[in-house]
C-alpha cells in the first residue's frame, strides 16, 4: 500500500474515535506536523475530513454519506432476497437485481431459471453476482441512469459510446438520453435483445428511503423462451415486486395494490434515521 494512503487511512480511522488536533494526528501517524496539515488539507478538500471552529479536525460529511450508500447497498441485498425468489419461482425466469456504481452496473443478487440457460448463454456465468455491465446498454442501467440528476448523468455517459452489436447499436448519445426521459417517466426499461442477442430482460427501479433508486430489478429470459410480448405481460408482476421491496425497504407505495397483484405481505421496517 503506498505509504501516503496508508497515513491517510490511518489518521481517518483515528478520528472515528474522536476529533483531534493537528499534532494529534501527526503522532497518530508518526510524522512531522507538516506532512499532517497535507494529509489533513487534501482529505478536507475531498470532504472526508472537517476542520472545527477549534482548529480541530473531525470525521467530514462526504464519508458518512459513502458508508451510509455501502450500508443500503447491503440492505438492499437482504431485504429483496425473498421477493426476488418469489418472482423467480412464479414464472421460472431468472432475476437480476443490480445497483450503479459510475457507467456501469454490478449484479448484486441473482435467481436462476427453472430452466438452463445453455452452455454459451449471458444468463449463465457471464450475468453471476459480482459481474458488471455497461449502465447504458442494459435495462437494469437505463432505470438507474434515468433516475440520476443531470450532473450524475453526465458524469456516468462520459464517454459513451453506442455498443457495437443489437438491434439499436447505433443509438447516439443525444438518443440515449432522450429515451431516459422517457424511461424516467414510466418507471420501467426493455432491453429488446440488445446487450445480448439471445436475451430479452425487462428492468425496474427500487426506491430508497428518500424516493430515489437505489438498485433495479430485473426479469431475463432467453428470446427463445420470452419473446418480447410475453415478457411484457409480467410488467405489472415486476412494478408491483420493486414497489413491494421498496416498501420493505422504508419507501411508501401502495402495499393494497401489491397483495392484490401478487400477494406481498409487508412487515414493518424500522426507520433508518
Amino acid at each position: 500500500m503506498s505509504q501516503t494512503v496508508d497515513r491517510a487511512l490511518t489518521i481517518l480511522a483515528s478520528l472515528g474515535e474522536g476529533p483531534a488536533s493537528l499534532e494529534q494526528a501527526a503522532n497518530t501517524v508518526g510524522v512531522h506536523k507538516s506532512t499532517a496539515l497535507r494529509l489533513l488539507r487534501t482529505l478536507e478538500e475531498h470532504g472526508f475530513v472537517h476542520r472545527q471552529s477549534d482548529h480541530r479536525y473531525r470525521l467530514g460529511g462526504r464519508l458518512l454519506s459513502l458508508a451510509q450508500t455501502a450500508l443500503e447497498g447491503i440492505d438492499v441485498r437482504q431485504v429483496s432476497a425473498p421477493y426476488l425468489a418469489s418472482l423467480s419461482e412464479r414464472y421460472g425466469h431468472t432475476v437480476h437485481l443490480a445497483v450503479l456504481e459510475g457507467s456501469e452496473v454490478l449484479y448484486v443478487d441473482k435467481v436462476e431459471s427453472r430452466y438452463p440457460p445453455g452452455p454459451d448463454s449471458w444468463l449463465g456465468a457471464s450475468s453471476r453476482i459480482g459481474r458488471r455491465g455497461p449502465a447504458a446498454a442494459t435495462a437494469v442501467g437505463r432505470v438507474l441512469l434515468a433516475d440520476l440528476a443531470q450532473d450524475q448523468l453526465t458524469a456516468a455517459l462520459e464517454g459513451y459510446e453506442p455498443p457495437a452489436r443489437g438491434p439499436r447499436g447505433t443509438r447516439s448519445a443525444q438518443e440515449l438520453r432522450a429515451e431516459l426521459v422517457a424511461v424516467g417517466r414510466q418507471g420501467w426499461a426493455l432491453d429488446q435483445a440488445e446487450y445480448e442477442e439471445t436475451v430479452n430482460c425487462l428492468a425496474a427501479p427500487i426506491k430508497g428511503i428518500d424516493g430515489k433508486a437505489i438498485a433495479a430489478c430485473a426479469i431475463s429470459a432467453p428470446t427463445a423462451v420470452a419473446p418480447v410480448g410475453e415478457l411484457n405481460r409480467l410488467l405489472p408482476e415486476l412494478l408491483c415486486t420493486v414497489e413491494a421491496i421498496s416498501l420493505a425497504y422504508g419507501g411508501s407505495p401502495t402495499p393494497r395494490w401489491c397483495e392484490n397483484r401478487c400477494g406481498a405481505k409487508h412487515a414493518v421496517r424500522a426507520s433508518h434515521t
